[in-house]
């Protein structure tokens, strides 16, 4: 059932986007140099690049994808970010006194004066593929969850957020990013705010806060740390320690939409606290965006969900061949809501002696999960007639194959239907944990929040969106257009044509929006694509910064392969041959790029001696 908006929402809502525009286009325009365009003319104080810097990674993703992670998985995503401090810190010592002496516009010009071009243009080439992408899924994100919800048209809502994001961040370049992006972050904390003392509101008079946090506690919610090895886990604490900080290292150290934040900084003391500003608050606030979910998950223990938070969806099942099968569901699910109800009640009114009614919700909540596993399934045959046809023809293999148990192409045919029946949770139109914050927010919430927090969700996304064109623009501009350039240009030619750059990335990340498709989850899909490409570009300027006797030719060979293989690594793990999670890439990545660029220089090293 789509949903129309009051007009004080809609009120709220314009009134927000349209002010944060036009006092981003206004205060910021006129810049005629470079040095003001592309850096702000390096004016921002601290507090201005830690919020910036926060407001370029917190994404329209992280509010409906990290709160829809926390109602299914809990707390345990707070551990991607445990490497963020570290990180910090290493960015702190290591590579911002180095920008700053060398006064360089972007992270990669710092590569062609210790290697050489072709080393530097390929850093930036990884960059722009990568962010290029980034930057249409920061677009798409909110607008494919909004256009299903609320019933807009995908396309126009893409346009929308792309051209608001290009009226200012053309005009004003860095400084109007900058600006923005306190304002934005100003609206985000409130609305995420208000949305959690509401949320604790709804929850029943005779819950308190605490015995909300038992509730979920009961059910695995609020299990923060995990410091096993399973590669089967994607989020431990080690993961986030090693692999988390490799990544954090990459993204804040050598990704132009970070760097970019801070090299505004009025002075290398104002960076470096700004940085440190992020690494203190970044945690906790992850961790509060994750309790807001979790806290929506306990309102549904005392309140009816529906087994799939995509309308369209359960409307498709529901008219097809397996609307009976879903109908049962249903019921089942409203069973189910009426002994989770009466045990989370039990659970509250008895908290010391607790531990039976621990055990029925913890149950319950299995139970629950099969339900919703079903209902994706059904969706998904109601969707693809192509699925259904597979499914059972390899279903009726596995039946025929019965009689023997043990044998390999029984045991072959059996993993891949379990497979089969998990891909059905993937599917576009069945993974609806991005779609359960706002359909809480339009179901729940009162008149005039729910305005703010369709702001807080535009707003996020347009100040990363800014900050990625920005960068892109900056990088085609300086590293590629300038840098390759026969003959030198002054200064309002390459404001003129860094202003095109981001008009043109705009466009393109506009096009790359109405052209995307949901994955598992939002916020995942995000970074595995950071993960593909970031270890290996750090591997380079850990090389740059650590290994002198390296040569750009062993390095840019090495970055080719090792991009090659981090890229298969990922194919062989999506496909199942091989289980790698995704953060792991970036420490792999990094390794191999230092591993094979050593092996080149040393045998290059060899072969010019063996020639003397």
């Amino acid at each position: 059932m789509q949903q129309t908006l009051d007009w004080i929402d809609w009120t709220v809502l314009i009134a927000t986007l349209v002010t944060i525009v036009g006092y981003g286009t206004w205060k910021t325009r006129g810049s005629k140099n470079v040095q003001d365009y592309v850096k702000g003319g390096n004016t921002s104080k601290w507090w201005t690049i830690g919020l910036s810097v926060m407001a370029t990674q917190a994404s329209a993703i992280t509010f409906l994808s990290t709160t829809g992670q926390a109602f299914s998985d809990g707390m345990g995503f707070v551990q991607f970010y445990f490497g963020l401090p570290i990180a910090m810190v290493i960015i702190c010592l290591v590579f911002i006194p180095l920008y700053h002496r060398l006064k360089v516009y972007t992270a990669y010009e710092f590569l062609e004066n210790r290697f050489d071009l072709k080393t530097r243009s390929l850093t930036a080439i990884l960059f722009l593929i990568q962010r290029g992408l980034a930057a249409g899924i920061t677009i798409f994100a909110p607008a494919i969850i909004l256009s299903v919800v609320l019933g807009w048209n995908i396309v126009t809502l893409n346009i929308i957020i792309g051209v608001l994001v290009i009226i200012y961040t053309v005009s004003g370049g860095t400084k109007a990013v900058t600006v923005t992006q306190k304002q934005q972050m100003f609206v985000i904390f409130a609305g995420m705010l208000a949305a959690l003392f509401v949320v604790i509101d709804l929850i029943p008079d005779e819950v308190s806060f605490v015995e909300a946090i038992d509730i979920a506690g009961a059910t695995g919610k609020m299990q923060v740390l995990d410091f096993s090895f399973d590669l089967e886990n994607r989020y431990t604490v080690w993961t986030g320690l090693i692999g988390g900080t490799f990544l954090m290292l990459s993204y804040f150290g050598t990704d132009q939409s970070q760097v970019q934040r801070y090299l505004s900084g009025k002075s290398m003391k104002e960076m470096q606290m700004g940085l440190l500003f992020n690494g203190l608050l970044k945690v906790p606030m992850q961790f509060f965006i994750l309790l807001v979910g979790v806290m929506v998950f306990v309102f549904y223990q005392f309140n009816p969900s529906p087994l799939n938070f995509i309308d369209a969806s359960t409307e498709t099942v529901l008219a097809s061949e397996y609307g009976n099968e879903y109908r049962q569901l249903q019921e089942q699910q409203e069973d189910l809501f009426e002994l989770k109800q009466k045990v989370s009640l039990e659970l509250a009114n008895n908290p010391t002696d607790n531990e039976a009614s621990r055990k029925k919700l913890a149950a319950l909540d299995i139970v629950e999960k099969s339900y919703r596993s079903q209902s994706k399934f059904l969706i998904k045959k109601a969707v693809d007639p192509e699925y259904t046809k597979e499914y059972n023809a390899l279903k009726n293999k596995v039946n025929l194959l019965t009689s023997n148990p043990e044998s390999p192409e029984y045991i072959e045919k059996s993993n891949a239907l379990e497979n089969l029946y998990k891909e059905a949770a993937r599917d576009t139109q069945t993974n609806d944990r991005d779609y359960m914050f706002i359909r809480f927010i339009l179901n729940h919430l009162p008149t005039g929040l729910i305005g703010l927090l369709l702001a807080v969700i535009l707003s996020a996304a347009m100040s990363s969106t800014a900050s990625e064109i920005n960068a892109l623009a900056t990088i085609t501009s300086i590293d590629l257009y300038g840098r390759n350039l026969k003959e030198n240009k002054d200064e309002e030619h390459m404001v003129k044509m860094t202003k095109w750059f981001t008009f043109g990335w705009g466009i393109v990340a506009i096009i790359i929006a109405c052209f995307a498709d949901l994955a598992e989850n939002l916020i995942q899909l995000v970074n595995i694509i950071g993960s593909i490409f970031y270890g290996n570009v750090l591997g380079i300027f850990l090389l740059a910064f650590f290994f002198k006797h390296i040569k750009g030719n062993a390095v840019f060979i090495g970055a080719l392969i090792t991009q090659i293989i981090i890229i298969t690594l990922y194919l062989l793990d999506n496909e199942g041959i091989i289980n790698l999670p995704y953060l792991w890439l970036n420490l792999i990545g990094c390794v191999i790029v230092i591993i094979i660029a050593n092996i080149l220089q040393a045998s290059a090293k060899n072969k010019s001696l063996s020639e003397a």
